[in-house]
Formats: C-alpha cells, sequence, structure tokens
C-alpha cells in the first residue's frame, strides 16, 4: 500500500492504492546559519537534529535513497517513509518532514530542508501502511543527513545517515551541471527555464533543427512516467547548454498521437515552459479512430514530417530524439528522394532506458522507423539508456557538426 509524495525525478513512478494520493508541498531550502540570517527553525526540531536522537514517537520507518547520477548530470538522492496508516487516522492532518544535508568537506555548513505532506481524511480502523518519499540532488562527495518528521500531535520519528555520491570510471570525464560537495533541493518541475547561456558566436554560427518525439517507451501509456519526462528533457537541455549553437528550431510531436504539438523557429533560446504547456495537452494512451481505421496513417505522418522538415531545411545539422517508434510500415526509399539533396548531417539520440533488472538480451535489437530513415539518409543513431551515453553522444554529435561546418565554411572560401 503506497501514498506518494513528491517523487525524485529519477525515482521509480509509484502508484497510490490505499488512500488518494495527495501532493506534498515543494520543499523549501531554509535559510543557511550565519551571523545576519540564522536557520529558521522551530526549537524543538533543532533540537532533535541537533543531537541526532532516534526517536520513534511517531512510529515509522525511514530509509536512505542512494544517490543516482540522472540524465540531467545530478546526483539523486532521498528517502522512503512507511508508515502505518492507523497512526494517521482522523480528519485528515499535515505531516511535516526537516531535515539537514552537510558535505562532508563542510561540516560547519548544512543545507537545511522542510517539506509537508497532506493527509486525507481515514477512519480509526484503516489498515496496512502508507509510502511517502521526499528528494534532493547532489554533486560528488560525501554527505550526512539528519532527519525528521512530526504530525499534528508534535510526535517526532527521526533518523541520520550518510550517503555517498561518486562517478566511476568513464563517467569522470563527463562535466556535472552540480558541483561537487553542492547540495540543492530536488525539482520535479521538468519544463522549467533554463538559465541563460553565454554563447561563443564566431564567423559562421552554428544553428540546429531538433525534432523531438515526446512519448512514454511504452505507447500505450496512459502518463509519461517520471523517468522518461526527465530523460527526453535532459536530450533537449544538453543540445540547448551547448555555447556554440546560436540559433534553434525545434518540433516536438508524438507518434501515438500523430500530431506535432509544439513548433519554434529560429529562436535564440529554447522556451522550456512554452514546450511544457503544449505537452500538457497530449491525451497519451488515446489514439484517434480515423488513424486506426487507416493502418497506414503512423507511416504517412512519419514521412510527411520527415519531408516538410528537411527539405530546404536552413540549419546545420538536423537531431532527431527520442524513444524508439516501431511502425507496421517503414517510410519508404522513395518518399525520401523527394527531400533532394541534404548537405547538413543528421542524427538520432534513441532514447531506451533499461528497467531495473533487465538485461541487453531483452532490450529490442532492431532499428525503429525513425533510426530507418536516419540510416537511408546516412545519418548517425546513438542509443542512450544511462547518463553517459548521452555526454558521450552529444560529445561525438558536436565534433561532426564542427567538422562539417568547417568544411563547408573552407570550401566556400577557396571559390
Amino acid at each position: 500500500m503506497r501514498w506518494s509524495g513528491v517523487v525524485p525525478p529519477l525515482a521509480l513512478l509509484l502508484g497510490c492504492y490505499a488512500i488518494p494520493c495527495q501532493q506534498a508541498t515543494a520543499q523549501n531550502l531554509l535559510r543557511n546559519p550565519d551571523a545576519v540570517n540564522p536557520v529558521n527553525l522551530l526549537p524543538g526540531d533543532a533540537a532533535v537534529l541537533e543531537m541526532e536522537e532516534t526517536k520513534k514517537d511517531l512510529p515509522c520507518t525511514v530509509t536512505s535513497i542512494k544517490p543516482v547520477l540522472g540524465f540531467d548530470l545530478k546526483f539523486h538522492s532521498g528517502y522512503e517513509i512507511t508508515i502505518p496508516l492507523k497512526e494517521l487516522a482522523g480528519d485528515g492532518q499535515t505531516l511535516t518532514v526537516v531535515f539537514s544535508v552537510t558535505p562532508g568537506s563542510s561540516k560547519d555548513s548544512p543545507r537545511y530542508f522542510s517539506q509537508k505532506f497532506k493527509v486525507p481524511e481515514l477512519p480509526d480502523d484503516a489498515g496496512g501502511k502508507t509510502l511517502l518519499e521526499g528528494g534532493f540532488d547532489v554533486g560528488e562527495g560525501g554527505y550526512h543527513v539528519r532527519w525528521l518528521m512530526r504530525d499534528h500531535l508534535e510526535r517526532i520519528c527521526s533518523s541520520n545517515w550518510d550517503i555517498n555520491a561518486t562517478l566511476a570510471g568513464r563517467e569522470q570525464e563527463m562535466k556535472m551541471t552540480i558541483t561537487q560537495n553542492s547540495v540543492e533541493p530536488s525539482n520535479a518541475e521538468f519544463f522549467r527555464p533554463e538559465p541563460p547561456v553565454e554563447r561563443r558566436p564566431d564567423n559562421d554560427p552554428i544553428k540546429v533543427k531538433v525534432l523531438i518525439n515526446y512519448a512514454p517507451q511504452q505507447s500505450a501509456a496512459a502518463a509519461m512516467a517520471p523517468v522518461d519526462a526527465s530523460a527526453l528533457t535532459s536530450i533537449l537541455r544538453t543540445i540547448a547548454r551547448e555555447p556554440r549553437i546560436m540559433k534553434f528550431s525545434i518540433v516536438a510531436f508524438n507518434m501515438n498521437e500523430q500530431r506535432v504539438v509544439y513548433r519554434g523557429d529560429d529562436l535564440d533560446e529554447i522556451d522550456f515552459p512554452g514546450l511544457g504547456r503544449e505537452l500538457g495537452r497530449l491525451k497519451l494512451g488515446m489514439v484517434d479512430y480515423k488513424h486506426l481505421a487507416d493502418p497506414h496513417s503512423p507511416t504517412d505522418f512519419l514521412t510527411h514530417l520527415v519531408q516538410e522538415e528537411l527539405a530546404g531545411n536552413p540549419a546545420d545539422a538536423v537531431i532527431f530524439a527520442g524513444p524508439k517508434a516501431f511502425l507496421d510500415e517503414p517510410v519508404t526509399q522513395e518518399s525520401l528522394k523527394d527531400i533532394g539533396a541534404i548537405g547538413y548531417p543528421i542524427f538520432y539520440m534513441n532514447y531506451m532506458l533499461m528497467p531495473p533488472g533487465s538485461s541487453w538480451s531483452e532490450a529490442p535489437a532492431w532499428r525503429d522507423a525513425i533510426g530507418t530513415v536516419v540510416k537511408r539518409l546516412r545519418g548517425f543513431e546513438y542509443t542512450i539508456t544511462r547518463p553517459r551515453d548521452l555526454w558521450t553522444s552529444w560529445t561525438d554529435i558536436m565534433s561532426h557538426i564542427a567538422k562539417m561546418k568547417l568544411a563547408g565554411t573552407t570550401t566556400a572560401s577557396s571559390h
């Protein structure tokens, strides 16, 4: 029996079975201790955290979540709380969580957080247990966590633990988006604005067009799992953060609905909030009857999309991104001839996250419909199953684009 609160971006999607799901309030980062702005903690909370007491006045079990490297190149950690439903019986209350995360390299500088969970009305004889979750992000390093939760009767459950976030092997080549020994609130808002990027224009600035299939890995899913949304948005943010790119054209589409969801042309920056608003209107898991009645409809949609977006394209590169899209009929070679000569590279960042406990032998090894188009156009395909794949594929893509750009500039200057 589970009742989910705020889910860390790369945690598994948890269902809500025992009682209605209640959204937890956003995490609040409390002011850090200094001479001017002391931490805003209740005296009782401060005493429990300071003494690192393990209290069970409020019966609960808290389990730490080991740091997991996300596609956004941050480590995601946190906790799971299990509590008997009978302990929450009543007309509804609020559970308050307060905790601190202290870097091992800076033991005098803890970061304090608070979070509240709204509990619905529950009968006195409620049985079973409920599961709550919370999270935070960290950079490389070791950290000490002091944690407590209290209810409206001031009963407290408390614990403390240590975590260690490390990059292994070739992962150490990656440039993280959070510095070592840093602690940040987890942010489940996938389409928040991207901070400004200091672009590096040159005599011939780079322009790219991105066609991203915003769809869950399971085409019939009725909702986008947080892990899918995080991965796809992280791919787009990786492209948006490239300082050598000066102009972006974005086409977000959904193969299931067979329609373009969002379009932005010749942008200086990618409008993530605008993209998020349009994607919010998607009705995943539903297909128009007209599409079901026409078995050629999915192939026709992809064919038209490729022809329209690639013919006469002024960008220096076209990048497809998204999960595998399998169609009963492939886009024909003949239809691709209508595009004409292509003087720019084409790439496919194929996102395919392996479920926990699965192996490559269970993964679909054959090429999907978009991959087939990219191959026929002599493009490059990259399979992204983990954060390092995103890092290495993007490094290779930019290398190809830069070489093609340089070759074109050299050829033009020689005439």
